[in-house]
Parts: C-alpha cells; sequence; structure tokens
C-alpha cells in the first residue's frame, strides 16, 4: 500500500471556502520523492472541479517546508540508468507538480517553517502568496550540485524578485537567503514569528474567502495570464537541459561532494 504523504482538508474558514493541503514525510526532512511529487500533484488537480474553495494553504512541518528533491528515492538515485528519453520524461514530473500548483484557480497561499530549499523553492514560487517564520530559509543548491535549476521556477523567480536578484539566489547556490533577505527581495509577502506561518495563512485566506469568490478568481487568472505569458519561451528548455547537465562530469563531482560532504572541484566539462 502506498504511503500517504499528502492530505486535503477541505470546508475551512468562512462559508467552509478554505481548503488545507499538508505536506509531510513524517521522519524524513520532507525531501521530496517521486510518488511525494505525484501526490502534491494529484493534490493541485483535486481542485479542478471544486467550484466552493477559494483560498488553498499548502504548508509542510514544523522543521521544513520542503528540503528539494529526496536523493536517496530509488525513482530520483536511479534514474542515471533510464535511456535519455526517459530521463526527460521523469524529469516532467517535478514541473508538472509545480505548474500544477500554479494553475489553480482558487488563490494559493505557501505557509513556510524551516527549510525551503531547491524543489521546495520551486513549488513556493508556483503559489500566489508566501508566508515564513523568521527562521525559515530559501537555498537552491543546484549549479552548486552541476545542474540547472529547472521546473520552470526560475521565470517564477524573476517576476518575483526581478533578474539581478534571481541570478544572485540560483548561481551562489550556497547562500542561503534568510526570511528577512526573502521580504526584502519580494521572495515572500509576509514575516511572521515562528510557529505561526500557518496561522498567518489561514488568516490571509479567510480574507480571500470572505470576498466575492467569482471575482477574485477572475481576477487571478488575469494577473496570472499576464505576468506568465512569456515563461514557456525557455522554461519549456528545462527537463532537456538537467538531463544534459547530469552527463557532464562537474554533476558527479557536484553529487558527490554533496554526499561526502567536501567543496567540490568543478573543471568545466
Amino acid at each position: 500500500m502506498t504511503e500517504s504523504f499528502v492530505t486535503v482538508e477541505r470546508g475551512l474558514g468562512p462559508d467552509g471556502r478554505v481548503a488545507l493541503v499538508r505536506f509531510d514525510r513524517k521522519a524524513k526532512v520532507n525531501a521530496m520523492s517521486v510518488e511525494a511529487m505525484r501526490q502534491l500533484r494529484d493534490a493541485a488537480r483535486s481542485f479542478e472541479d471544486d467550484l466552493h474553495t477559494s483560498a488553498v494553504v499548502l504548508t509542510g512541518t514544523a522543521a521544513s517546508f520542503c528540503a528539494g528533491a529526496d536523493l536517496k528515492d530509488p525513482g530520483i538515485a536511479n534514474r542515471g540508468a533510464a535511456a535519455v528519453g526517459e530521463r526527460i520524461h521523469r524529469q516532467r514530473l517535478g514541473p508538472k507538480m509545480c505548474q500544477a500548483w500554479e494553475d489553480i484557480e482558487p488563490v494559493t497561499i505557501a505557509a513556510i517553517e524551516g527549510h525551503c530549499i531547491g524543489g521546495g523553492a520551486a513549488l513556493a514560487v508556483a503559489m500566489d502568496f508566501r508566508i515564513c517564520g523568521r527562521s525559515a530559509h530559501f537555498r537552491i543548491p543546484e549549479v552548486e550540485l552541476g545542474m540547472n535549476m529547472s521546473w520552470g521556477s526560475i521565470p517564477r523567480m524573476l517576476a518575483l524578485m526581478g533578474p539581478a536578484r534571481t541570478k544572485q539566489a540560483v548561481i551562489l547556490a550556497s547562500e542561503k537567503v534568510s526570511a528577512a533577505e526573502a521580504l526584502d527581495w519580494g521572495l515572500v509577502e509576509q514575516v511572521v514569528d515562528d510557529g505561526a506561518a500557518l496561522e498567518a495563512a489561514m488568516a490571509l485566506a479567510g480574507r480571500i474567502a470572505r470576498q466575492p469568490p467569482l471575482p477574485v478568481r477572475m481576477s487571478k487568472l488575469t494577473v496570472n495570464r499576464f505576468a506568465t505569458a512569456l515563461h514557456g519561451l525557455g522554461s519549456h528548455m528545462d527537463p532537456d537541459q538537467n538531463v544534459l547537465t547530469s552527463l557532464t562530469e562537474d554533476f558527479a563531482e557536484g553529487t558527490s561532494a554533496f554526499r561526502e560532504r567536501r567543496v567540490p572541484k568543478f573543471k568545466g566539462r
């Protein structure tokens, strides 16, 4: 029987128009396995025919929103043994998960505590709003692992932070972005006391739920269409670039250094 990592609770808040989605891998640091990504994608898609919900809050655990991809998960760790076409197909799961969350018609809010790393950051920027605790931090380690930052996240970060901050967050991969910096950069909309992110997110969801549902959905859709109109021009190449970079010596060095907890030595090949 498949273990459940994602729960969906509907009927909360004013007139029952708020939903809460929890991502929790229990003993794990809330990293994403292939199965976890599928469950998160399916949770988002479950709102496609939901005409009652006005706002959806997504949260992780008290220690971690999401620590990125689970490199120990067989579906991720063994992808190098697959043919190129299959590897590209597998790499599209993360982008589809994030796109599913961006496509939800109700307004989405991420409640972030602790780690928000790699794929977790990619998921967070696919949401409409982000609220985090003061000790939360963001980090995008993909470049330091010898790969590209994918999942359609660069256009989304660019829209939130602008070119220079996006380059800083992505290229200087080992640097943590604190909650205060994330607020200053425009990566998050609100910083609250540790442990209060979910409460603040539910409060915002309640405010949204009190608004007339139809114009709320129309407004979100219009803003998103303008804001994301050109996103597909570059992000459609993300899976191909990821597979290409995974064939390099630098990728092997970056991932080995990560596992061995040492500083990598890259050679540009």
